[in-house]
C-alpha cells in the first residue's frame, strides 16, 4: 500500500507559502492506518523499547496504538502545564522564542529503553528537545520514528539517534 496516497497537502496552512501535510485521511482509513502501524512496529521492534514516548499532540496518535500493538507502555511528553503531578521540564529555543516541554517525574525509570514518536519531522527542534528531556530523566533513548519527514528541512541531521520515517517529501 502506498501510504502517501492517504496524505493530503493543504496549501497556505497555517500561513501563506506553507504546504501542510495532513495525516487525517490516513488516520480515517482503517486499512492505511493499520498498514502504517504495522510498518512502524517492524521499524521500532529491533530497538527493543520498554516504552514508547509520544510528543504532544499528534505524536500521541502514533505512539499510543503502536505501543498497544507492541505490547509495551506509552508515555507522553507535553507542553508546560499540561501534565499533573511532579514533572521534569526542559526549555529549548525556537526560531521565534522558547518553549518548554515536560514529562512526569516517575514516567521513566533510569535505564529504560525508549523510542520517541511524532507524526512529522520538520526542523527536528521538538524531537531533539524531547530526547534531551528523556535523557535528563535517565531514559536510554534508542530511536525516533515519524509518519512523515520533510527532508528539505534537514531535521534528521539534528537527531543523534537512529530515525525512521514512513514517508518523505522533498518539497
Amino acid at each position: 500500500m502506498n501510504l502517501k496516497d492517504h496524505i493530503r497537502g493543504i496549501p497556505d496552512f497555517p500561513k501563506p507559502g506553507i504546504l501542510f501535510y495532513d495525516v487525517s485521511p490516513l488516520l480515517a482509513n482503517g486499512a492505511s492506518w493499520k498498514a502504517a502501524i504495522d510498518e512502524l512496529a517492524d521499524a521500532v521492534r529491533p530497538h527493543k523499547p520498554d516504552l514508547l514516548v509520544g510528543i504532544e499532540s499528534r505524536g500521541f496518535l502514533v505512539a499510543a496504538p503502536l505501543a498497544l500493538a507492541l505490547g509495551i507502555g506509552f508515555i507522553m511528553v507535553r507542553k508546560h502545564g499540561k501534565l499533573p503531578g511532579d514533572k521534569i521540564a526542559h526549555s529549548y529555543n525556537l526560531e521565534y522564542g522558547t518553549d518548554t516541554i515536560e514529562v512526569q517525574a516517575d514516567a521513566v525509570k533510569p535505564g529504560q529503553r525508549v523510542v520517541v514518536l511524532d507524526d512529522l519531522l520538520a526542523t527536528g527542534g521538538t524531537m531533539v528537545a524531547a530526547i534531551n528531556l528523556l535523557r535528563q530523566v535517565g531514559a536510554d533513548v534508542r530511536a525516533a520514528a515519524f509518519l512523515v519527514e520533510l527532508t528539505f528541512l534537514n531535521g534528521r541531521d539534528r537527531i543523534d539517534v537512529p530515525s525512521v520515517s514512513l514517508m518523505a517529501y522533498d518539497e
